[in-house]
Order: C-alpha cells, then structure tokens, then sequence
C-alpha cells in the first residue's frame, strides 16, 4: 500500500488525530441533536436517535448490516446523518449530501440525471447500467432520479462505503445509500413543521405529524413543497427566462403492532417535480453560418463550407450568443430542457420475532412517468433552430425481499434471505432531426450545388431545398429487466471477536430491443436497431463477501473486510446503425475490494474516531463516454456524435479517517477527510482524437483516428471528474442563556485543483463555506435560524465538456456554438427557517 499515500494521502495520514467528522459522519457529532440513545440492540431497526446535549455518551445506531448494532462494532466504512442533522445544516435536497462526506459526490448536471460518486467511482444513469452506488428507501432499491428529489422527514441516512454484495438484493461496486423515513410513534402526538426562504427565490415547507390512534395502531403524515432557480442560471436567448424547480410531495405512514412480537408499516408517497433548468455555458460565442457566393454571383446565407474553392465569409448577422464567463450564470439555447417526474411509491414493511429467530418481509410497487423536453442543442451551434427531443419513460417496479435471521447475539448467528425484483415499461423518444438538412433561414428555399450533397455533377447546377425537408425520429426502448437472488450468511460473536462472511447467487435476466422509425425527407421502419444476438443478458454471478473485527478493549474495535460485486453488461439503445458490437454491449463487471481500519472512542466518548484503508480492483469497468464523434460508413454512410458504454480495467487505492470531538459540553467540532487514488489500469477507451495524437482532443474537424468507428485513446486517468482528496470540516458553538439557546454553526467543504484528462481541463479549488446563526427557544421547541450558502461566493467550474458545442449537419458539415458546456458553484445565498416542534 505504499503507492497510496501521494502527498496529499500522507497528509491525511499524519493529521489523523486532529480530524474531526462534521454531521455525517463515522461517529455523529455529539450535541448535533437531543434524545438519548438506548444501549446497542434495543433499537429496532432504522429508528436510531442521539444523545441529550448534557449527556457525554454518544453511540450511534445504525442497520448497514441489517441489524441494529453499534457503529463501531460494523467492519466496514459507514457514515451516519440522522434527520436533524439533515435540517440543522439546511439540506433539503440529497445532492448537498455531499457538502457532509469527503469522497462522495452527488451531481446532477442538466436537472435530470443524478450521478452518485463515492471513492473516485462513479455512475451516469444514461448508460443503462446498474447504479455503482445503489439507493435504498425504507430498505428497497429506489432509483437516483426519484430517491433524491424529495428529502423530508427522514429519520436516517446511511452511506455504505465499499462493494456492496451480500447483504441487500442488489449488488454495487462502490456503496449503498440507504434511506430510512421517519414511522408512526404509537405513544403520543408528536411532529414539526418548518418554513425556509432564501434572497433567491427558494422556498422549502414541510411537515410531520404522527397521530397514535390506539396503542397498536397509529399514522404519521408528511408534506413538502419546495422551489428554487435550480442551476441559477438566465438563457438570454429566451427573454432571461430562469431555471426553476418546483417539487411537491406527500407520505402517509401507517404502523401497526397487533401484538409485542410482530410490527409492520405500510407507507404511500406521491410525487411530483417540474424542473427547467437551463444549461450553462461560457466561451466567446461565434458565427456559425457563413456567406457563401454561388458561381452566379449572389451571396447566400447558408452552411460554413467553401464549395468549389468559392469565396466563404462568416455570416456576423448571425451568432449563437455574446461571450460569456462562469460569473454570468448564462445559457444561449432556442429551447427549454424541462423534466417532469410524477410518481407513486406503495411499501410494505413486516417484521415477526419467532424468539430464536426473526422473520421479515419488505416489498414495495412503484410507478413512475418521467418526461423530458429538451433543445437537443443547447450550446446554440444552430441559431434560430429547436433540436427538439421528447423522452416519455413509464415504469413499473416491483420489489419483494423475504429474511429469516436468528436473533442471538453471542455465540453462531445465521440468515437467509431471497429477493426479487422486475421492471417493465416502454421509453418513447422522439426527435426532430431537421438539422441534418438545414438552411440558414429556417423555411427559405436556398440555392446549392449537386455536388455539396456528394452527388458528382460538372459545375453547380442549383438545387432547391428548405428545412421542411427534415428526419423525424421515434424510438421504443422496451424495459424489461428481472432480478432473482438468494442469500446465506453466518457469523460468530465470543466476547470480542466477530467473525461474519456470505454468499448471495443472482439470475439477472436483461432483454433489451429498439424499435426505430423514421419519417420526413427518409421514411423507414419501424424496425429493430439491436442486433438479435446482443438483446439478451443473461448472468448468474456469485458474490458476497466476510469480515473479521476484534475489541481490543470496549472503546477500540479493529477489523479488517473483503467484499465481491458483480454488474452486468448492457446494451446500448437507440445506437447509430452501422458500428462494432463492442460499442453496441458491455461486458460485465466484477470488482473485489479488501479493507482494515479501526474505530474507538475516548474521554466517555466525547472523542469518536476512525480510520480505514482499502484496496480494490475493477476488471471491466463500466462507464459512460459522452460526445463521442462515430464514423459508420456501412450504414448509408452517418457521422455524428454519439454516447457509448465502455469497459476498461482499474484500481482503486484509498485512505478515510474521521475524528470528532466535543471540545466543551456547548461547542462541538469536526473535520473528516478522504483520498481516492481511483485510476484506469492502462485502459483503451472511446475518445475524440481529431487531431490524431493519441489523447482526448477536438482540434480540427472531426475525424475518427485508426480503423473503427470511434477514436480510443490509451489512459491510465481518473475513473471521474473528481479530485482524489476532499475535505469537510463543522463547528457549532451554543450559548445557553436560560429557556433560550443562542448558536453559531458553520460547515465548509473543500476540493482541490485537479486536471481532468478525459476534458482537457484544469478544474481550480473549491472551498464552500456555509454559516449560521439562529437561537432555540423553549426546550427546542421553536427555533429560528438565518444561514449564508457559499459564503465566499466563489464560481468556480465544476464540470465542463471536451472542446465547444457543435452539431452536425449532412450539407456543410460542423457548427461550432464558440461555447463549451459548464456547470458553476451556485452563486452566494442568504436565507432564514422557522421551525416549531410539539
């Protein structure tokens, strides 16, 4: 493990005793919330809670290995936030999540796909794939964009670090994130209700309450609404109109005990989110039609391509928007991207303890309707033109996982477990493809030589034709993916040590077909795109994992873990006809990771510390490569861009450490820090090589470099657009002053500088500071708080595309927008919460 520790790991390594984790944490920050926490063992699952600020022991609950144990005594990497802890430092959306973690990243860089990062691997929902970090709600597999949409009244966060294999249905390589929502309490009325507000037009509202009907059945009820400018940025190509996000959801949660061995809650939520969110760009801009002089000697406005060696000027009356930095929150797009989820979750949840063994039972159906509509174009390489897509996706889950887990917490402990889980629906995708035809003036005939359209005629005989003569698309993308598995797994408690080790055996079934059909200038199909040999998956992997940890005295536990997960391949829809079967499907993906650390405690637990190290290798990794130019002369010939799944080896080489102190009985504070060495191993991979240098560039005109239809060049890079090192550091400092409670809190994140290979880029810093200051009243009761997000209001870049904008066209080739696609640090934002308790 030498390798790991780069300038930056060996300072994490020699800082160890001065880290402190902030509010998600390894061991949660003492005081950050008030109710006292039962010995380990007591609490059933899911339903954890904290220490009374005056208490000094703080131990944390948690259900990662789907009992309810001591945070310490869990052999692996697990961070904790309870949901006070979610209102305390204001995070209504999940993506702020990682503001609380180092080494975790949650983006969603165009309002629709949430990508989930944790230790350097990561995953964009567009390839098809299974997640790398898997999402659970009240213990079922939710997908990203439905699960961190809506985050209210949660009682429990859980972020499970490392390959995740045995324990839950659904195998990942990088983690599990669980969350668990607040139940029903069957002792007395009880709940909250909170406003927010900010300078910049976000609201947050939302409720709790928990109604005990008798002493064996009661219902809790939850509402949100919440609104903000999303992305905060204007498009000056349609009036200043702003990103905007409106999100409204409602839970009800029934509990039922019909006697002291048996409990079960069925829940219900709704939700539906309206979001339009613009994407940011900044470059120079640029004229993307030129002035083109016919052998009559009339100029055209029309494409940027000399034909016939005559004279071409750019055309300056058109341009796809003035220059624009990352300060000026800008986007140029003809049209709108907005996303609509509407969906319906039903869960059921079931436990009996039988005395020597308990048996549960979770299942749940859900329904969802996303739609999309968006300008395909959205750097503006067409003025004046929608690339207009419309993606219409229905599905339909259905979970159900059976469990039967002796009860003994000494001596041989055994489970079982089968799950199950299938998914059906049809996506519709259809797209105007007039751009591959297009004039200048939209609707107005033009002039052009034969020749311009590859047709070999002397001279230049004029031909007539206007943007009517378009492609239009439709896409079926059928869904039909069904998941069997079955778990066993044992494990031996003697005073100290704990030894635990499984095995689950998967039958993924995977069908995947679409239909494809054109109409306008071309008029074929329907017919099917996936070659019949590569539309079926079928794979029955093995995987699991052990762990050993051992207390070397009732504060210090030291364990070491090894995990195996599996991914299966898939294939691509909707790809261009004409290419290789290796960019159509993937291969799958194995990945084994070995883990050590230890945890412990001090000074009656007002010091909680941890530290790992792991090692872990991907063979197949699987991963999305976006704009991706293709070259496919069997099919008519068509060029174009294209995104492809691809698989390449890596290695992961990492290092995490957290300590948290209560410095004083009113001042806690904490730092917690993580490095990720994630990197290909020597890895061909999909590029844009237009200059034909090996390494990813888009200098030139596009061309494809070497004999297949894509470009690959050879990386040992990042396996994301993240930095290997990332701090988080909190404080909060309380002054008691009889019934009212004055606070100052504050939480900064940091990312280093880092150059990304994959975009050719150098991506500055980050250092984000958020500060409060509020006063609690009564106990807690009431509490009022204002708060300044991005305190330094740095915009800095945090993603950003390989090269400017460009769109294709069959007749004058590329437009280039003069524009690259950004995403940028929201800008600095004051606001204030209100919140009462009873």
């Amino acid at each position: 493990m030498k390798s790991v520790c780069s300038r930056q790991a060996l300072l994490l390594c020699c800082s160890v005793v001065a880290l402190a984790m902030p509010a998600l944490t390894h061991a949660a920050t003492p005081g950050a919330t008030g109710a006292a926490v039962p010995a380990a063992g007591d609490v059933p699952p899911a339903t954890a809670t904290q220490v009374d600020p005056a208490v000094s022991i703080n131990e944390i609950i948690v259900t990662a290995t789907r009992q309810s144990k001591r945070l310490q005594d869990v052999a692996m990497t697990v961070n904790v936030a309870t949901g006070e802890q979610l209102d305390k430092y204001k995070i209504f959306d999940i993506k702020d999540v990682d503001q609380l973690a180092p080494g975790l990243e949650l983006t969603n860089t165009t309002g629709r796909n949430n990508t989930t990062t944790l230790r350097g691997v990561t995953f964009d929902p567009d390839q098809g794939t299974a997640p790398a970090v898997q999402v659970y709600i009240n213990e079922i597999p939710t997908d990203a964009q439905t699960a961190y949409t809506a985050i209210y009244d949660v009682q429990q966060i859980e972020v499970l670090r490392g390959p995740q294999g045995l324990l839950r249905g659904l195998s990942a390589p990088a983690g599990s994130i669980t969350i668990t929502t607040r139940r029903p309490s069957f002792d007395k009325i009880e709940g909250y209700a909170e406003a927010t507000g900010t300078d910049r037009a976000g609201y947050n509202a939302q409720l709790g309450v928990s109604i005990p009907i008798n002493d064996k059945l009661a219902i809790r009820f939850a509402g949100l609404l919440d609104g903000n400018r999303n992305n905060n940025v204007r498009d000056i190509n349609r009036n200043g109109q702003r990103s905007q996000s409106r999100t409204e959801s409602e839970r009800v949660t029934l509990g039922w005990k019909p006697t002291d061995t048996v409990t079960a809650y069925l829940t219900y939520q709704h939700l539906y989110a309206d979001n339009v969110q613009f994407q940011q760009v900044v470059g120079s801009g640029a004229n993307p039609y030129g002035v083109y002089e016919t052998e009559f000697g009339t100029p055209v406005s029309f494409l940027p391509a000399a034909y016939g060696g005559h004279p071409f000027t750019p055309d300056t009356t058109v341009r796809s928007g003035p220059p624009l930095k990352a300060s000026d929150y800008a986007a140029v797009a003809d049209g709108e991207f907005r996303n609509v989820n509407n969906t319906h979750i039903v869960n059921l949840n079931v436990a009996a303890d039988l005395g020597p063994a308990t048996l549960s039972f979770v299942g749940a159906h859900q329904f969802s309707k996303l739609t999309i509509n968006r300008d395909l174009d959205d750097t503006n390489a067409l003025p004046g033109y929608v690339e207009y897509s419309n993606v219409i996706t229905p599905y339909i889950v259905n979970t159900a996982e059976v469990r039967l887990s002796s009860n003994n917490r000494e001596g041989l402990g055994w489970g079982l477990g089968a799950f199950y889980t299938k998914e059906t629906g049809v996506t519709t995708v259809a797209q105007d493809s007039s751009q591959f035809w297009y004039p200048v003036a939209p609707g107005t005939p033009v002039n052009l030589p034969y020749a311009a359209i590859g047709v070999p005629l002397a001279g230049f005989t004029p031909f007539t034709l206007s943007n009517t003569l378009g492609i239009a698309t439709l896409v079926n993308v059928p869904v039909n993916t069904q998941t069997w598995s079955f778990n066993g797994n044992v494990r031996y408690k003697s005073g100290g040590l704990t030894i635990e080790g499984g095995l689950r055996y998967s039958l993924l079934r995977i069908v995947q077909t679409t239909q494809l059909t054109l109409s306008g200038a071309v008029t074929q199909g329907p017919y099917e795109i996936i070659p019949a040999a590569l539309q079926r998956n079928d794979h029955n992997p093995l995987t699991g994992g052990a762990d050993i940890s051992y207390a070397l005295m009732s504060t210090l536990n030291v364990y070491a873990a090894y995990g195996h997960s599996y991914r299966s391949g898939s294939t691509g829809v909707s790809v261009p006809a004409g290419i290789s079967n290796d960019l159509i499907q993937t291969k799958p993906e194995q990945t084994d990771s070995f883990e050590v650390g230890f945890k412990g405690s001090a000074v009656d637990h007002r010091i909680n510390f941890s530290i790992s190290t792991y090692y872990q290798t991907l063979s197949n990794y699987l991963s999305l490569f976006p704009n991706i130019y293709y070259d496919a002369p069997a099919a008519q010939p068509a060029t174009g861009f294209f995104q492809f799944n691809y698989n390449g080896n890596a290695s992961i080489k990492g290092i995490e450490a957290a300590i948290d102190n209560r410095v004083t009985s009113n001042w806690d504070a904490g730092i917690s820090a993580s490095y990720n060495h994630a990197r290909y191993k020597n890895a061909l991979l999909p590029c844009n090589d237009f200059a034909g240098t090996g390494t990813p560039n888009q200098n030139g005109a596009p061309a494809v470099t070497g004999g297949g239809n894509v470009s690959f060049c050879r990386s040992n890079g990042p396996l994301a657009e993240v930095p290997d090192f990332s701090l988080t550091a909190n404080t909060e400092i309380r002054f008691p002053m009889g019934a009212y409670t004055p606070f100052v809190r504050a939480l900064f994140t940091y990312r280093p500088s880092f150059y990304s290979e994959r975009v050719q880029y150098q991506y500055q810093d980050r250092e984000l500071l958020n500060l409060f200051a509020g006063v609690r009243i009564q106990d807690s009761r009431w509490e009022f708080d204002v708060f300044a997000r991005n305190l330094l209001n740095q915009q800095r870049i945090t993603n950003t595309t390989l090269g400017q904008g460009t769109v294709n066209a069959l007749l004058g080739g590329t437009f280039n927008s003069g524009y690259r696609a950004v995403n940028v640090m929201n800008p600095r934002e004051f606001g204030a919460t209100l919140k009462f308790k009873w």
